[in-house]
């Protein structure tokens, strides 16, 4: 696999750790990743939420547990950090303060447009913004805003398709439409991508997302024309995952029609394992919760049948029973935990492998 460059950044490879929340990739996960010689990423949605007491606590907490996770990562590798930032995040900003003024690598920031994230950027800073977008016309508008406002164009874009795990960027109805799959909107971030490259002299790498498990993926949508590739959903079941083993254990006991489909109460459409907590939501029982940080921008409390924080704060502790795993498509591929070495020593076995059947065929 040839590395990935991101303007000064040579990430020898190309494949970035997706950001998982809440609490799924931490420093333990990132930093094992980066030193694979891939992009760790710590996921910073609601990151200090498990140990608050009091709703003044909230944002001091997870300003407070996103410089410790930035520090334990730093402890364990030298490799390169993202930080997954969501726009819908009510201290968007001030996670975004945070992760610059750490000198993080990368932000990447989806779950809505980024489209006033260069202003949050430093003197000095030398931390890369790569936005996450769902369509061609979503790279259009931000790469446009970027350009007018800031003088800045993204320094990569993270192109992620309707088989993701979590929070997806589609209507329901566009999610299994072949027409708004991986494959087809891929090429056309790419053209977007390439315009303002010429236009404006700044290479602009575009990395797939979405539904990618094996190193044949990879190396198809490499041939696409992609820089490199963002996975999270295989990463859940390695050891050094921040998960517990309960959170793990879901998804190797998922099975193929236990994925699907939900919708979240931050009003957008999620994938994730069927379990006992969403067949009860389903069937229209509302959770009793106190909310104890408005989190999500979009959230309407009040009509919300349960706290999606707190439902997912109880999964990666391992309370499955009063919350549910978020995951991508291919969970139910995933038989056993294993290390981080070696799930991506398989992913560049599969690589070479698709590499060398390709040319025996052409």
């Amino acid at each position: 696999m040839k590395p990935l460059r991101i303007g000064d950044i040579s990430v020898s490879l190309p494949i970035i750790q997706g950001g998982m929340g809440v609490g799924i990739s931490l420093s333990g996960l990132a930093s094992s990743v980066a030193n694979e010689g891939g992009v760790g990423v710590i996921a910073a949605a609601m990151i200090g939420m498990g140990n608050i007491k009091n709703k003044t606590d909230v944002l001091s907490a997870n300003v407070n547990a996103l410089k410790s996770e930035i520090n334990k990562f730093r402890e364990k590798s030298k490799g390169i950090l993202g930080v997954n930032i969501m726009v819908a995040l009510t201290d968007f900003g001030d996670m975004v303060k945070t992760a610059i003024e750490e000198k993080v690598d990368i932000i990447f920031s989806g779950a809505g447009l980024p489209l006033d994230l260069p202003k949050y950027l430093i003197e000095g800073a030398k931390t890369k913004l790569v936005p996450i977008v769902s369509s061609a016309k979503a790279a259009k508008i931000l790469c446009m805003k970027w350009l007018s406002k800031f003088n800045y164009l993204p320094d990569a874009i993270v192109v992620e398709g309707p088989k993701a795990g979590g929070h997806l960027g589609f209507k329901p109805e566009q999610i299994n439409d072949p027409e708004y799959s991986l494959e087809k909107i891929v090429p056309r971030v790419i053209e977007v991508a390439r315009e303002f490259e010429l236009e404006n002299g700044k290479k602009i790498p575009v990395i797939a997302a979405g539904g990618i498990y094996t190193g044949e993926d990879i190396l198809k949508f490499i041939n696409m024309g992609a820089s490199g590739v963002q996975m999270a959903t295989s990463f859940v079941a390695t050891h050094e995952c921040d998960a517990d083993i309960e959170f793990k254990k879901a998804y190797i006991n998922a099975k193929e029609e236990d994925v699907a489909i939900i919708k979240s109460p931050v009003g957008m459409p999620g994938r994730a394992i069927m379990n006992g907590f969403i067949k009860d939501v389903i069937d229209g029982a509302k959770k009793i919760f106190k909310c104890p940080y408005h989190c999500i921008q979009t959230c309407e409390v009040e009509k919300s049948p349960y706290c999606i924080a707190q439902a997912l704060i109880n999964a990666k502790k391992g309370k499955l029973q009063n919350g549910f795993a978020f995951a991508g498509s291919n969970v139910y591929k995933i038989k056993e935990i294993v290390s981080v070495h070696d799930l991506i020593e398989k992913l560049k076995s599969e690589y070479e492998r698709a590499k060398n059947n390709l040319k025996k065929t052409i």
